[in-house]
């Protein structure tokens, strides 16, 4: 029944992870217990989340609140309202740099509990209902003396808890050294906290406030009251575009209406027959709202003359395509639909939503006025290896050669002292552990109510609140993130064309969306038979002109393979290698396995694409296509739980078996799964890229001295900048 504990989100203070905590949990008896990191919210939703397969467990969430490293008072929150209280004022005061006050407005923080250290000045006629004084083991022994001793009503047991035991306070003053930027002798009392402030299990506890249990008792009536739990299979996604359900289906299928005859001159019963399947599902999976925010995105981008690609696995649908979110075709590609979107898929298709550099700031202060409840989505910078044995190095204050030796793992333990010994251990313990908080690449949260009913937010340089929890606390709750991101190689495109407009004033417009011109173009279809790509994006890299080459490439589906091909998981794999040996030797070929071969014929069975995993899990080994998914998303990285992967693992296995494979061919093809998903594209991601590279050829052919000075305006891309002066003069530049 502890009040106040703390997770290694404590930043450079806590030392357990909310696994190690909620072990700790477990071991007792108790059914409630709360969660206070310092300053931050980042771990609560992970603790709910931990525990919803844990009836008779509930956790009480709130924060620790201190300048520095005094206590000022810890809050913990009785409802969804006081958690976003909580959250209204921690984001407040962090945001900007404001110290916390001695005594919070208890109006503010009406849906909580505000518990005091017993230190506190206040006096005890004026606390309010909602307010207590927290007691902690130390003060026990002195209570009856002091101002509280005729108020027990307002006083709770109130030990913090930071450590297990010596390692973990060890691990916790190496922390704080490396926080102060110190070396360990010279930390202060003042900086770290006291020895005792230990995790007490259910035995201890008591014996501690022996001489007033009803202290423990009124800890236990707090955490009673204390009610939140995460719902069920809920987005906190925006709801709604239009503000109601039916009013955005029917915008949507407007859209689609709207764009049919744009992208489609011609339209055939397949089309349509993908189109009614697809808007079925995105109903049925209740993500239109989601596809309407990208369209309005796009929508702005477009009116404001901003060059964009759509692209990720939202790009296998002709939806987005039609709303022209993307430019991939996915009739023209026989993209998979179930990479995209199926019904065991619980989260809505990845739209990767690419603009020039110059244009992305804006894109993002459009969304935030555009959409009242939104965020920036965070990411953990942990303490990796090699840099905790450079941290600890400095704390214990070794020389720099040594640290260096180290840290590179070349030394022989048994020649080692005893600090350098105490540096790689605690290197090991403290290795993973988060040290600051960053912004992810491009990921923004935009949701249906206030983004603080589930977490705190900060602002960092670029002026946008942020989230404190990074993506995979978001999908776990039901925040599905919008990916807003920026690339050099549509800065070039759109250069190219301001300079070409000015060089040429009578020449006719260049529709940079024209694909299928470009698809046509002798001029194109040279450059990338030849490998002459240099400054195009995407495909100007030795290896991949070489690939080029090799595979003679001058289709959109043959630079499509390409693109996915050359990625490191399918080229270390050996697939790459195998697919070039089946594409230039027809007799080859037939070494594939016949379901192989069946399941991927425009590949010659070899995997290429992130989507293969899940035919190839689906219709070679049998599983289901939720299972397939979690395959595929196990493979990216992407999973909360190893022990469901696992469970997929042996079920793959298992249905190999039945199917009477060998163990060898299932061994292989598994081999093959798992050298590569994390790394391939989905294909109508690898036929995103495809369409600007196409976009860059066409102009580097038509219009090479302007393309080549827009190459060298926007800081060039993989070669240095002489090398694209060299092929500007090569045309005459």
């Amino acid at each position: 029944m502890l009040l106040n504990t703390h997770s290694y989100y404590s930043l450079r203070y806590g030392a357990l992870s909310p696994k190690e905590w909620l072990a700790f949990f477990k071991q007792q008896s108790w059914e409630n217990m709360a969660l206070t990191d310092i300053n931050t919210t980042s771990a609560c939703m992970t603790a709910l989340y931990l525990l919803k397969d844990e009836p008779k467990k509930h956790v009480a969430i709130g924060v620790d609140f201190r300048n520095g490293i005094e206590q000022n008072y810890v809050v913990l929150a009785k409802n969804w309202e006081g958690f976003r209280q909580i959250n209204d004022h921690l984001s407040w005061h962090i945001s900007n740099k404001v110290r916390f006050p001695v005594r919070p407005s208890t109006l503010e923080l009406s849906h909580t509990w505000i518990i005091y250290p017993a230190c506190n000045i206040i006096d005890p006629e004026d606390l309010a209902n909602n307010e207590m004084i927290g007691v902690s083991p130390a003060l026990v022994h002195s209570l009856h003396v002091s101002k509280w001793k005729n108020t027990e009503h307002k006083l709770v047991a109130m030990p913090t808890a930071t450590f297990r035991g010596k390692r973990d306070f060890n691990a916790h003053r190496l922390l704080r050294a490396i926080d102060k930027n110190i070396l360990l002798s010279k930390l202060s009392k003042e900086d770290q906290a006291p020895e005792n402030d230990l995790f007490h299990d259910e035995e201890t506890l008591p014996q501690l406030y022996s001489r007033y249990p009803g202290l423990l008792r009124n800890a236990q009536q707090i955490l009673n009251s204390c009610h939140i739990e995460l719902p069920d299979q809920a987005s906190l996604n925006l709801q709604t575009y239009t503000g109601s359900s039916s009013k955005d289906l029917d915008l949507l299928r407007k859209l689609c209406s709207d764009g049919l005859s744009y992208r489609y001159p011609k339209v055939h019963f397949k089309i349509k027959e993908r189109i009614e399947k697809e808007l079925y599902l995105i109903e049925k999976k209740n993500f239109v709202s989601y596809f309407l925010i990208n369209w309005d995105i796009v929508n702005y981008a477009q009116k404001r003359g901003y060059f964009y690609v759509g692209r990720g696995s939202g790009a296998n649908s002709i939806v987005a395509y039609l709303l022209r979110i993307t430019d991939v075709d996915p009739i023209e590609l026989d993209l998979y639909f179930e990479r995209f979107i199926n019904l065991y898929r619980s989260s809505p298709p990845d739209f990767d939503l690419d603009f020039s550099w110059r244009n992305r700031d804006d894109i993002t202060q459009y969304i935030f006025k555009r959409f009242p409840h939104t965020a920036l989505l965070a990411t953990y910078n942990t303490f990796q290896y090699k840099a905790v044995v450079r941290e600890l190095g400095k704390v214990f204050g070794l020389p720099k050669h040594e640290i260096d030796l180290l840290s590179k793992g070349k030394v022989n333990s048994r020649e080692l002292d005893t600090l350098a010994h105490l540096v790689l251990k605690y290197s090991t313990y403290i290795q993973g552990f988060p040290s600051h908080l960053s912004i992810h690449a491009g990921g923004i949260l935009i949701a249906d109510q206030s983004i603080h009913y589930r977490t705190a937010t900060f602002i960092p340089p670029k002026g946008f609140p942020t989230t404190q929890f990074d993506m995979v606390v978001a999908e776990d709750i039901g925040l599905h993130k919008f990916d807003i991101l920026s690339q050099r190689g549509l800065s070039k495109i759109q250069d190219t064309l301001a300079i070409v407009r000015e060089n040429h004033p009578g020449k006719e417009f260049i529709d940079i969306r024209d694909l299928q011109r470009f698809k046509e173009d002798e001029k194109v279809k040279h450059l990338l038979r030849n490998g002459l790509a240099i400054g195009c994006f995407y495909v100007e890299s030795p290896a991949m002109r070489m690939l080029l080459t090799k595979l003679r490439v001058d289709t959109y589906l043959g630079l499509v393979a390409a693109s996915s091909i050359i990625r490191p998981g399918v080229s270390n794999s050996g697939m790459m290698r195998e697919y070039i040996l089946r594409f230039t030797d027809s007799s080859k070929r037939k070494e594939a396995h016949p379901v192989m071969l069946e399941i991927m014929p425009e590949t010659f069975g070899v995997m290429v694409y992130q989507e293969d995993v899940i035919k190839v899990a689906h219709y070679f080994a049998g599983l289901t296509l939720g299972e397939a998914d979690v395959l595929r998303r196990g493979m990216s990285g992407k999973f909360r739980s190893r022990e469901e992967f696992k469970r997929v693992q042996e079920q793959y296995f298992e249905n190999c078996k039945t199917k009477g494979y060998s163990i060898e061919l299932a061994q292989e093809i598994w081999r093959q799964i798992e050298s590569f998903a994390g790394y391939a594209f989905a294909k109508g991601h690898s036929a995103s890229y495809a369409v600007e590279s196409y976009q860059s050829l066409y102009l580097k052919a038509h219009y090479p001295l302007e393309y080549m000075v827009a190459v060298i305006n926007n800081f060039g891309g993989f070669y240095r900048t002489e090398f694209y002066v060299h092929e500007a003069r090569k045309n005459k530049g």
